[in-house]
């Protein structure tokens, strides 16, 4: 078994106005070259949970911290027009804090964090300020909001 540290929160970077399915993802994914889905949990807009990788496999979801990560993705993250949002419903926030809880329930310890969280501190200060991320992922301060219903 691989050592977890990590647990990152994603969005699938899609409009809220669309639905962008388990299959949609895979998809996307398998044609960037990964083999299969890169997050090993997805939460679809009605707060179904579908695992999406063995945790055992490593991840292909965040470069640098992938061997010691599990991932998870929310559907939604743009507005309908594109833009960067929090789109989760309210199953979405659910689903979400009872999947974090319980992994952590099996993983002790772990670090809860955004993916944009992990960007690089450009400016040396010990902060990854909204200025260095690399991309607005997953749309909300995912270390102290996770647990927000």
């Amino acid at each position: 078994m691989r050592s977890i540290n990590l647990i990152v929160i994603h969005c699938s970077a899609t409009r809220e106005d669309k639905s962008f399915t388990e299959y949609d993802l895979d998809i996307c994914h398998r044609r960037r070259g990964f083999n299969g889905t890169g997050y090993h949990f997805y939460i679809r807009k009605n707060g179904d949970i579908k695992s999406t990788r063995p945790i055992e496999k490593i991840g292909a979801h965040v470069r640098g911290f992938n061997s010691e990560s599990i991932g998870i993705c929310y559907e939604g993250g743009l507005d309908c027009e594109g833009q960067p949002k929090d789109t989760r419903t309210e199953w979405q926030k659910h689903s979400l804090r009872v999947l974090i809880l319980t992994l952590l329930r099996d993983y002790q310890g772990c670090r809860v964090c955004g993916h944009r969280d992990l960007s690089p501190d450009l400016n040396g200060n010990g902060e990854i300020e909204p200025e260095e991320w690399i991309k607005a992922c997953p749309c909300f301060d995912a270390e102290t909001g996770w647990n927000q219903v």
